[in-house]
């Protein structure tokens, strides 16, 4: 899996670099849908459902990344590499993420009712990123015969 890939730099990069930079890319697809659907979404369902949706991506971001701080801690565990982290803040953090987003739930259910689906539509960032990180992995393993 060492293969090499030819940038369109000119640079020639190892396979293995480009795929560890899939979390990065994916982080910066989130940020770009998120602006873009926002947007797209305020024009299209009016400003409380983009609020909403707007709102569910910021979760959803926050879900992704500590997602990924979580299971990176729980492997640094295991293989006690890297800083020791604490098993029981690990677990409040996994805990954490599903009471931020019910919490997130409930006050746009009872203040704003239009916007919970938008909240919902929100959620679904990561799903949209990891697609387009996807779309860009075999357009370069097609393009550049990795």
């Amino acid at each position: 899996m060492n293969e090499e890939i030819q940038s369109p730099g000119a640079r020639t990069i190892s396979a293995d670099a480009f795929y560890a930079g899939a979390l990065d890319r994916i982080r910066n697809c989130m940020i770009v849908l998120a602006l873009a659907l926002s947007a797209a979404s305020w024009w299209k369902f009016g400003r409380w459902a983009a609020l909403g949706f707007l709102l569910g991506c910021v979760i959803a971001y926050l879900n992704f990344h500590w997602l990924k701080n979580g299971v990176s801690g729980l492997a640094d565990r295991v293989t006690n590499t890297g800083k020791p982290q604490s098993g029981k803040g690990i677990v409040a953090r996994f805990v954490l993420r599903y009471v931020l987003l019910g919490a997130a739930a409930y006050g746009i259910l009872t203040s704003f009712p239009a916007s919970l689906r938008g909240l919902f539509a929100g959620l679904f960032l990561p799903v949209g990123a990891i697609a387009c990180e996807a779309a860009y992995e075999l357009y370069v393993a097609v393009a550049r015969d990795v």
